[in-house]
């Protein structure tokens, strides 16, 4: 039985070196990294896993008028990595093989069979796979259960019985065993793709990061001819792509690149699949030059993928990458092509700002808008950017909240709001915090019912940003703040509470002394607004200890809350 074991652990090295190899196949890593493979994706797996298994038959090893072998790691690993089709499919080919060729005896027929059951296990337990945490170590407990169902089915189907007894006492643990950890190390080994793919998603994240504040001056000023341009030159300075392009709804905006002496700014677009692109959304890619759709004759322009640019919900134009040779939009192009959507289409929106600045009415608003911290900006696109691929529809949810916060923050031109207008300001500042910090940052809400109050805008917000800031992001496990709004006869009284690090006596009796160079300026800003507007008995107050934390409280007088 040892030398069984020895013996086919070096058939199963033969299956992993082969699978290391096949990994540095572009193809092959193509297939494995995509999120949602097509059936021909699907099949072709199937065959590549089906060899595998092949491959396992051949180097079997003959003993008692049967073969010990390793057959299953590439069925049961392209069961997993695929699902149920691809896990049938395979072991239909490595099965039919095993049962076809004139090689180990009386156990054909049911090694055909279990080859197949196991690939269809192993497509059956596919989605649960997927939600381990320690993939390897689930990849060689299930492999080994694969092969006692193999040795079950061996003893109920080969005859004579007596003879797959003696061939299941002799076989069984060197299969289960050395089969178990060749299905692990194959299973590592495709983890180990799937980790470079995030290494490449994380650099281009930051690709597009540093492009993005790069074209942040001059998309703020406007999504048009002469800002599309300076963009579309940024991106094809710092990316290896061939051309780029961006539209608007109708026309041409810019292109930069191979092919822009015929795709000229002005023109109408042409390409379907960027009207597509517009009408619904969705990103494209165009794999042939037919779907590019360009009528010049001399156009290298072969393969590109086109992303839609948002603002206010609604798809306003597109961004598009172009490369010279056909179906050689990646992965990584896809990723970066999306990342830079997402970014640009904030950076449209933000542009608002020059125009929304003008039209606040008062100082006081705009000495506060002034005051927002660019890092929550980068850091929110930052944290949005590794959603894009993970989770798009996260991502998705983080930019119209992001969108909501800067608008109500650059849009705000009344005097007075209603709470549950700047709980909401709240709330949509909360989720992209509470995105960036996971488990780290609690925060509960407990609103009085029927609370009626109107208050200066942009108030409450600020005081929480505060207490994320200096208070709980200053513990390492992070903490929870407590939003309170309570109804009182004559006022309603507005509590923000953290349990962070706190402040010492000597910072809170400081706190509301004016200096430019403060971090706190927010503080002293509101608390002089509540002063101007309802008297010196409605300053903040504050109260903290250092490691119990800080509570901040604010009352809003009724009888001054009507417009």
């Amino acid at each position: 039985m040892i030398n069984i074991l020895g013996n086919l652990a070096n058939r199963v090295g033969i299956i992993v070196i082969l699978a290391f190899a096949f990994s540095r196949v572009k193809l092959f890593r193509q297939l494995i990294s995509k999120k949602n493979i097509s059936y021909k994706d699907k099949f072709i797996l199937s065959i590549f896993f089906g060899l595998f298994g092949i491959i396992g038959t051949y180097t079997g090893i003959p003993t008692e008028g049967a073969l010990v072998n390793s057959r299953v790691i590439g069925v049961f690993v392209g069961g997993l990595l695929g699902g149920p089709f691809v896990g049938m499919i395979s072991g239909i080919i490595a099965g039919v093989h095993r049962w076809a060729i004139d090689i180990g005896g009386f156990t054909a027929l049911s090694c055909a069979i279990s080859t197949i059951i196991e690939g269809i296990l192993a497509g059956l337990i596919s989605k649960r796979f997927y939600k381990k945490e320690n993939k390897g170590l689930y990849a060689l407990l299930m492999g080994g259960l694969a092969e006692i169902i193999q040795m079950i089915i061996i003893l109920l189907i080969a005859r004579p019985f007596s003879a797959a007894l003696l061939l299941v006492r002799i076989i069984s643990i060197p299969m289960i065993v050395a089969n178990g950890i060749g299905i692990s190390i194959f299973i590592i080994i495709i983890e180990n793709i799937f980790s470079e793919e995030e290494r490449r998603a994380a650099f281009q994240a930051q690709r597009a990061l540093k492009i993005a504040n790069k074209t942040l001056k001059y998309l703020r000023k406007g999504f048009n001819e002469e800002t599309a341009t300076k963009t579309a030159q940024i991106i094809h300075n710092m990316t290896s792509v061939e051309a780029v392009s961006i539209t608007n709804r109708n026309k041409i905006l810019a292109h930069v690149g191979i092919g822009e002496d015929h795709h000229r700014p002005g023109n109408n677009i042409k390409t379907q699949l960027t009207r597509e692109v517009i009408n619904n959304g969705n990103y494209r890619l165009a794999h042939y030059s037919s779907d590019i759709s360009c009528n010049y004759k001399g156009c290298k322009l072969k393969s590109a993928v086109i992303v839609p640019l948002k603002g206010e919900n609604k798809t306003i134009g597109t961004l598009k990458l172009y490369k010279t040779t056909e179906n050689s939009i990646t992965k990584v192009d896809l990723e970066l092509a999306l990342g830079l959507a997402s970014l640009f289409s904030t950076q449209i929106e933000l542009s608002k700002i020059e125009i929304q600045s003008k039209l606040l009415a008062k100082s006081e608003l705009k000495a506060l808008q002034a005051q927002i911290n660019p890092h929550f900006l980068f850091n929110a696109i930052n944290t949005i950017v590794s959603f894009t691929r993970t989770k798009p529809d996260k991502a998705r949810e983080l930019l119209i909240h992001l969108g909501s916060y800067f608008r109500k923050n650059l849009q705000q031109i009344n005097d007075i709001v209603d709470i549950s207008k700047e709980i909401e300001h709240i709330k949509s500042y909360l989720e992209i915090e509470k995105a960036r910090y996971g488990d780290k940052l609690k925060v509960n809400f407990y609103i009085d019912e029927n609370v009626e109050c109107i208050l200066p805008p942009l108030i409450l917000q600020p005081i929480v940003e505060n207490a994320i800031k200096h208070g709980i992001m200053g513990k390492l496990d992070g903490g929870t703040i407590d939003i309170r709004i309570i109804d009182i006869v004559n006022e309603t009284k507005l509590i923000v509470e953290d349990d962070g690090v706190g402040m010492s006596e000597e910072t809170l009796s400081n706190i509301f002394i004016e200096n430019p160079e403060k971090e706190s300026i927010g503080l002293v800003n509101i608390n002089n607004r509540l002063k101007n507007k309802y008297g010196d008995e409605y300053a903040l107050n504050i109260d903290s200890e250092i490691g119990v934390g800080t509570k901040v409280t604010m009352k809003i007088p009724k009888e001054n809350e009507e417009v």
